[in-house]
């Protein structure tokens, strides 16, 4: 289990890490480096343990979320990514000939 004591995180942020992490072992990462990542998003999204009350903390940011499973760049080669913009000149220039 990564370093801390989990115990200032609310119970939506406990199942967060969970399903994050289930996500992370999904893929093939190790269950205590898939821990490690699941703590350090929900950190990351939500400014680490929440303390209970009303009106206290700050919003939560979904950015990191929303990147899962995106992070890296285009799944299209350079060459393929280059042929097809050729590609697709060609076949402006045509259609405005016509």
């Amino acid at each position: 289990m990564p370093q801390g004591d989990k115990s200032s995180y609310t119970d939506k942020q406990k199942r967060k890490a969970a399903h994050i992490e289930k996500g992370y072992e999904h893929r093939g990462v190790s269950h205590e480096e898939a821990e490690s990542r699941a703590w350090a998003t929900v950190n990351k999204e939500s400014g680490g343990g929440k303390k209970s009350g009303s009106g206290r903390g700050k919003t939560e940011s979904h950015a990191s979320s929303r990147k899962g499973g995106h992070k890296g760049g285009s799944s299209q080669s350079s060459s393929s990514r280059s042929a097809a913009a050729k590609k697709g000149w060609e076949t402006r220039r045509h259609e405005a000939h016509h």
